[in-house]
């Protein structure tokens, strides 16, 4: 048989590889990686560019109490950061084990967790950095005498600089701790390699430093780039917040600043801050966010600080905000993202409304006045005079007028006019006198003793851990629609249509939308009652009602509009419908604050938006309707037929249409007329600026409650053609 390499073959032909020895097709066994692969990974996640390292280590030398803090950084912070303070030390008993993962002086236990008031508590940075840099440590606690002592690290283990003991070695130094970081990922060449940039690192670095200089009232902050002989910036300690903002971020933001405050006990939150009044805006937003002094950030609170000022600012412009929100630690889990850039806490809606409302206010405040820049004569130019100059011969001579460049005129139909000011179309309908006729009784009076009267009570937040609700939760942003949502966040309420079709218009940038606001409200309470549910307020009955009366109202309603063939007992149906709310009326009481008495007496409905109450007149329908059409059976079904019917419960009423030519006002009972006063205040007031804040416009809502009527370009696509 002639040797494979002496056969011929068709040039071109492409050789086979030879099989390979173990069979590819059998399945991988599973082994543990090397602690070193791990910890390097660990390592990766936690210290992401010098940035990281240098935020860790600013925040463990300002939780030792440190008042001086230097920062010496070369190649931005990849070559060599060094950080020195001023706190109380690291004990030499602690230098063995400072570097190793999970040790730490702030956290004992789990429950810890719970009351963390400190920046660090994993004890993870200095392993992290130790296993992707060259770690050294020097420190000297106050009980020291006069020795210091500097310690090497390498892989979380102590290590010799030169060959020798690995032990600390003690040398002349202050009080104090330098931490220096070699060679930043030396060993990870391709994360390494993807900083292109030493100096868009450093600005990084400054950009941190600065923000912990503001924040750090006590703390005095120096930093520089190693070689230079001046620092980038110094803070001296007892620098007031203002003068650290000129500092960091000059005069034009420093001078134009207003300090705000906002704070509910129910909540848990205190909250302080500096803020860009009108006058000032940039092309981005500054946001300077701490909670619990820890400096996070906020996708969520930057958003609502954006539309905040959207109604102060011009377009495209941004405002500086700086932000101290200190909330309850039980609140708060500051273990959600390795490098602690995010937090979560409880009530982040109603905290971030409740501090963008001060803001909002602060604003309103001092926007009495604005500031333009002006540009001033060019030396040598001359004012233009509409005569003729005369020389002194008598001579006429004329001045040629400087070339102007012609400004470029925008495109109209992409300008959006949302000026609050301007006329709403409800102004174009007839007026309705509010003056009572003689002999008439005023009215006034008794709309005004019939306001409902709020009282603020300090029951404590439930946090809902159910998952029916969750599911249901997850339903709702499943089904969201990101550019009708947007729109409701940022539009303009023009005004109420149709008062029988429950129609109202509102601009959206170039846009005219009709809406449906009935089905707006019926998707708003809906998912007010998904997000407050357990935490819903009250609205309180005095004297109670008889829930089998009311109950018999509606059945009675109901036996009305029957067909003889849909004839039923009416005592039948009552006593069934009261049974059931009567044996639920724990869970009732503990989840949606619907009170039913043993005795069959209603003592209060739930309250979803406060400032609008539901027509009593709908509560009979509501309550008999609990009966046969909400599963009490099955958890998920109940939760969500009950919260479907108290939204469709608080949807306000259809009214009945104007008086026309032959119908005088008169003919209107005085009924209607305050209802539909209410209901045009609620809508204006109350409604779509909830729909604003919180609203989750779904895809079903799109199809079905909302029309598109005009477009400014494509009206000026109409009129080019006139």
């Amino acid at each position: 048989m002639p040797d494979a390499m002496e056969v011929d073959e068709p040039r071109g032909t492409k050789r086979k590889a030879p099989s390979p020895s173990v069979d590819e097709s059998a399945p991988r066994r599973i082994k543990a990686l090397d602690p070193d692969v791990i910890n390097k990974i660990a390592a990766g996640e936690i210290i992401v560019a010098p940035v990281h390292a240098l935020k860790e280590l600013i925040e463990n030398a300002v939780d030792a109490g440190s008042t001086l803090i230097e920062v010496l950084v070369k190649d931005g912070g990849l070559k060599l950061l060094q950080i020195t303070d001023n706190g109380h030390g690291i004990s030499k008993e602690d230098l063995p084990i400072l570097c190793e993962r999970f040790t730490t002086s702030k956290l004992k236990k789990f429950e810890d967790l719970s009351n963390i008031s400190t920046y660090g508590f994993r004890g993870e940075a200095l392993a992290s950095i130790s296993h992707i840099a060259h770690l050294t440590v020097t420190t000297k606690t106050k009980d020291a005498g006069n020795l210091a002592w500097r310690a090497h690290y390498d892989g979380g283990k102590l290590s010799p600089a030169k060959p020798g003991s690995a032990n600390p070695k003690s040398i002349a130094g202050r009080v104090g701790t330098q931490i220096t970081v070699e060679d930043l990922f030396y060993n990870v060449p391709t994360r390494r390699r993807a900083f292109r940039s030493t100096s868009d690192e450093f600005n990084k670095i400054i950009d941190m430093v600065g923000r912990y200089a503001i924040h750090c009232a006590g703390v005095g902050f120096a930093c520089k780039k190693y070689g230079d002989a001046g620092g980038s910036f110094t803070v001296q300690i007892g620098t007031s917040t203002i003068d650290r903002i000129r500092q960091i971020h000059g005069s034009p933001v420093a001078n134009e600043l207003i300090e705000f405050a906002a704070s509910d006990d129910r909540w848990g939150f205190n909250a302080s801050g500096w803020a860009t009044n009108a006058n000032y805006h940039i092309k981005k937003t500054t946001l300077l966010l701490f909670i619990n002094h820890r400096s996070v950030e906020s996708s969520n609170i930057k958003k609502a600080v954006e539309q905040t000022y959207s109604a102060f600012l011009p377009k495209n412009g941004h405002p500086f905000v700086y932000l101290n929100l200190e909330i309850d630690p039980q609140r708060v889990d500051v273990n959600v993202h390795p490098t602690k850039r995010e937090v979560n806490f409880l009530n982040e809606d109603e905290i971030i409304q409740c501090i963008c409302e001060n803001i909002r206010d602060k604003l309103a405040a001092v926007d009495t006045s604005r500031t333009f820049l002006t540009q001033t004569l060019l030396p040598g130019s001359m004012i233009s005079d509409d005569s003729n100059q005369h020389d002194v011969g008598g001579s006429t001579t004329k001045t040629p007028a400087p070339s102007r460049k012609t400004p470029v005129r925008p495109d109209e139909s992409k300008l959006v006019r949302t000026d609050g000011s301007l006329r709403k179309i409800t102004s174009m309908f007839p007026a309705v006198s509010q003056s009572p006729a003689p002999g008439a009784p005023n009215h006034t009076t008794r709309d005004a003793a019939q306001e409902p009267v709020y009282e603020t009570t300090d029951r404590e937040p439930i946090l809902c851990r159910l998952t029916s609700i969750r599911e249901l939760r997850s339903e709702v942003r499943d089904d969201m629609h990101h550019e009708l949502t947007e729109i409701f966040a940022n539009h303009t309420f023009v005004g109420i249509v149709d008062e029988k079709r429950r129609l109202a218009a509102i601009q959206g940038g170039v846009k005219l939308f009709l809406i449906d606001y009935g089905r707006a409200c019926f998707e708003y309470f809906y998912q007010v009652g998904l997000t407050d549910f357990g935490n819903f307020g009250i609205i309180k009955f005095q004297p109670a009602l008889d829930l089998n009366a009311v109950l018999k109202i509606a059945v009675e309603q109901e036996k009305a509009n029957a067909t003889d063939n849909d004839s039923f007992d009416a005592d039948e149906v009552v006593d069934m419908v009261a049974k059931q709310l009567i044996e639920r009326r724990e869970m009732l009481l503990e989840y949606f604050s619907f009170e039913v008495s043993p005795a069959g007496e209603l003592l209060s409905i739930p309250l979803l938006l406060k400032g609008y109450t539901p027509s009593m007149a709908k509560l009979p329908q509501f309550l008999l309707r609990l009966g046969p059409h909400v599963d009490w059976t099955d958890e998920k079904s109940c939760f969500d037929a009950f919260l479907k019917e108290l939204a469709t419960f608080y949807v306000p009423e259809q009214l009945p249409t104007l008086p026309g030519n032959d119908e005088t006002e008169e003919d209107i009972p005085d009924e209607i007329k305050a209802r539909r006063a209410q209901i045009h205040r609620a809508v204006e007031h109350i409604f779509f600026p909830a729909f604003k804040a919180r609203l989750v416009a779904t895809k079903s809502f799109m199809k079905g409650g909302v029309l598109e009527l005009a477009s400014l370009k494509g009206l000026y696509r109409v009129f080019e053609r006139c």
